[in-house]
């Protein structure tokens, strides 16, 4: 929803997709790029709009031209006629599966030029649409051998003596041609790595930019991301071509213009840049082992101990009293994933070559830190603790460390199991996607560039949970080197078989839920509705209380604005109540979909309680086409009085869903001493009269109207800017313009209210008189069957 002026930027910084961005932020934004792997669409959708901007992901924006247009074409959805072979043994199971995963294809035939999700074909393929499972093989043209590498007693300093050793050993490569040959997934993936760093590869290496308080991450990690592409065309061709790319990013990271002489280069004030160039140059030492002369491996080793694991060992013993290593302390986020995962990295890169015991010393620190911080990162429910975006760096971080372990060492020393919970977060990263994208409440983050979904990949492998790896390999982040290896080739079936349409997360730290019509569906509905807590989301959360998103008909109606400029100061200074955080409009109450009590913000101590929550239970089955049951339904409630206790006697909200998946109705019980405002962030054009409002986004409507209206309530428009009574801002400071965002608002006086909301999206073949007028039933009344017209 946020415009393209998120970030202060250098216009000529040198990122890889500075030209021809395909990007609904603007032209020429370096923020929102990443090594991509986009499915052109076979046939031209009408888009809803042109300018819509609501939850469209940070940094998962497509460049199909500067990037992977070389090697993307139509993807052509063959409709498969195979039927059962009715084998009895595994392999005959195994066997029938690839073949209908070869006749059928890719399942996704295109990707959302807007939202950048996967587009399913409306059809039934009872072949290959079936249960999400895995048929092993010892058919090496259809799954992964055994590591060969199998230590009776693992640490993390006893590495195997083969290269590479980080994620992609030697007999993964020597499997992978005859793979990519027999899976259309790999084989797309294997192309699109190629189209990547062929269109890498004559760019300039990467310029030197310093990005305020955000450092040097962006450059770190689209280093990282040619380096990863660049090892492995090398290694599936034996062309040195691109082992003399890789090489000239390494000396330029380390070179006298890229950044400040001495130990400071990488930048370890803000360490996520030490540790991403680490990773970045354990990577390049490792996959191109077998191609560096002694003298450049000894250039890489010295480098990458002088500049990253030494300040790593620095950052840990605060030995220069800079307090660099304050993430290794209490820090259940992405930056301790991401510091100790690059470190990790680094360090068995070279552990067996580092004569100064660096390398060692490292090992000894950063896999039980990870365990104690990066790992609790993922709450009781999987919802990861800081927000939805910042799942893909902590994971990645996560995943990048926990696979390089045991690829090096053969074990991962429980860092993917010492948190219970933590297979969940699969779960998490699938209900918080929507149609419209992700409900993304909270920060998005920098720019991705290297930093991609496909942890996923790995953790429904390791956790044995297939619907992971079949949601994740239709995403169009999905091809890049990670993917090839961590993907398990014998998964079969369709992720959307069986699987539940809605999910509670019940954490107190989070607490939310989404509902939706369809896993399948571009058009469906998607309703996702936070309460939580205010506090301890490593700062990256809005006060937010009772939150909301609503897609429909291709679109989104209710979207986040999202990150406000991380440059801006004290942005992230605290959480408390007093922080100056809270001055900037993305990050106060008024900027998000909720109730705003006296033109004031939430209080941070806020602790909603969940009252209810119900669902019908149903699951989409193996086709892509559902059809939702008239008795389908969904409601979460929850007591949200702590977030005004001042001002507030009672604030309960509710929203459930009506006639089959096609209204939505939010509900606020409220008794409050002071004023009280209803608002909803829109990119539609809003058509207020009374209690009846419509909303339009390019052909598609909305209409919304105020059930059984209290005594003057209205609704009325206003911009998505800050309030007159807001308390000023940080002299100097300013808050990003929300361009072409509508606040949609219902104004109260003090009193009693049970303030109803009802959302119609106008579906194509729905009359007015399809559309039903629920009751009136207060919050605590609420049953799956309270609102059934009479």
């Amino acid at each position: 929803m946020a415009s393209n002026n998120n970030y202060a930027y250098n216009a000529t910084y040198n990122h890889s997709n500075a030209s021809n961005i395909h990007t609904p932020y603007g032209s020429g934004d370096p923020y929102y790029n990443e090594s991509t792997g986009f499915i052109s669409p076979h046939a031209s959708k009408k888009r809803t709009s042109n300018w819509v901007k609501i939850g469209i992901p940070v940094g998962l924006v497509v460049v199909a031209a500067a990037v992977v247009g070389i090697v993307l074409g139509v993807r052509a959805h063959k409709s498969s006629s195979a039927s059962s072979s009715g084998g009895s043994s595994a392999e005959a199971q195994a066997s029938q599966a690839a073949s209908v995963k070869n006749e059928i294809g890719m399942f996704a035939t295109a990707t959302d030029s807007q939202y950048l999700l996967p587009l399913y074909p409306s059809t039934t393929n009872t072949a290959a649409y079936t249960t999400p499972t895995f048929n092993p093989s010892n058919d090496a043209a259809l799954a992964w051998p055994s590591d060969p590498f199998q230590p009776a007693n693992p640490s993390p300093t006893e590495v195997r003596t083969d290269r590479p050793r980080l994620i992609a050993p030697s007999y993964k490569w020597q499997a992978l041609p005859a793979l990519i040959k027999n899976d259309p997934y790999m084989k797309f993936w294997n192309d699109t790595i190629f189209g990547n760093a062929t269109a890498y590869f004559d760019l300039p290496v990467v310029q030197y930019f310093m990005d305020g308080d955000s450092g040097i991450l962006d450059n770190a990690r689209e280093i990282k991301m040619r380096i990863k592409a660049f090892a492995y065309v090398y290694r599936m061709t034996n062309d040195t071509k691109w082992v003399d790319r890789a090489y000239k990013e390494l000396q330029n990271a380390v070179s006298d213009s890229f950044g400040p002489s001495g130990d400071q280069k990488w930048n370890p004030t803000h360490f996520l840049d030490t540790a991403e160039f680490t990773a970045a140059f354990g990577y390049a030492y490792d996959w191109l082992y077998d191609a560096w002369t002694d003298d450049q491996k000894n250039e890489i080793r010295q480098n990458m101990i002088f500049y990253g694991l030494n300040r790593g060992l620095i950052a840990y013993n605060n030995s220069d009293n800079l307090f660099t290593g304050w993430w290794t302390n209490n820090t259940q986020g992405n930056w301790n994933c991401v510091c100790n995962g690059g470190l990790t990295v680094g360090a068995l890169a070279i552990v067996d070559d580092d004569t100064t015991g660096t390398a060692k010393q490292i090992l000894g620190m950063t896999i039980d830190n990870a365990k104690q911080n990066c790992a609790q990162a993922v709450t009781s429910d999987g919802t990861w603790t800081e927000t939805a975006n910042y799942w893909y760096f902590g994971t990645t971080g996560h995943a990048e460390m926990a696979s390089s372990l045991m690829t090096a060492t053969g074990s991962d020393y429980e860092l993917l199991t010492v948190n219970p919970n933590f297979w969940k977060t699969g779960l998490f990263h699938m209900y918080v996607n929507g149609p419209g994208s992700l409900f993304a409440y909270g920060d998005h983050g920098p720019n991705k560039f290297s930093t991609t979904a496909n942890a996923m990949l790995l953790y429904g492998d390791y956790f044995k949970h297939p619907e992971f790896i079949l949601y994740q390999r239709d995403q169009h982040d999905a091809p890049e080197p990670w993917s090839m290896f961590w993907y398990n080739p014998t998964v079969a079936g369709a992720f959307w078989d069986g699987m539940p349409l809605d999910h509670f997360f019940t954490d107190d730290l989070d607490q939310w839920a989404a509902m939706r019509s369809s896993w399948t569906d571009e058009n469906a509905l998607y309703v996702a509705m936070k309460f939580g807590k205010l506090q301890g989301h490593q700062t990256h959360n809005d006060l937010d209380a009772g939150d909301f998103v609503v897609d429909a008909l291709g679109t989104r109606w209710a979207g986040e604005l999202g990150s406000g400029d991380y440059r801006s100061e004290n942005y992230f200074s605290n959480d408390t109540q007093g922080s100056e955080r809270w001055l900037y409009y993305r990050k106060r109450t008024e900027g998000q979909n909720t109730l705003l009590v006296n033109a004031d913000n939430q209080l941070v101590t806020a602790a909603p309680q969940i009252l209810q929550n119900l669902t019908s239970g149903t699951t989409q089955g193996s086709s892509t086409v559902l059809d939702v049951p008239s008795d389908s339904t969904a409601l979460f409630t929850g007591d949200l009085t702590s977030a005004y206790a001042d001002t507030v006697t009672s604030w309960k909200r509710g929203v459930r869903l009506l006639n089959g998946r096609k209204q939505v109705l939010i509900q606020d019980d409220i008794t409050a001493s002071q004023s009280i405002m209803w608002r909803m962030h829109t990119n539609a054009t809003v058509d207020a009269s009374g209690t009846s409002a419509t909303l339009t986004i390019g052909d598609k409507k909305m209409q919304m109207k105020i059930l059984n209206a209290p005594q003057g309530a209205s609704f009325s428009t206003g911009p998505a800017q800050r309030l007159s009574s807001d308390p000023p801002l940080i002299d100097n400071q300013v808050d990003q313009p929300n361009p072409g965002v509508t606040v949609v608002m219902i104004n109260l006086p003090a009193g009693q209210y049970s303030l109803q909301v009802l959302m119609n999206p106008q579906w194509d073949g729905m009359s007015a008189s399809d559309f039903v007028t629920p009751p009136s039933v207060g919050i605590d009344s609420w049953t799956l069957t309270s609102h059934n017209a009479s």
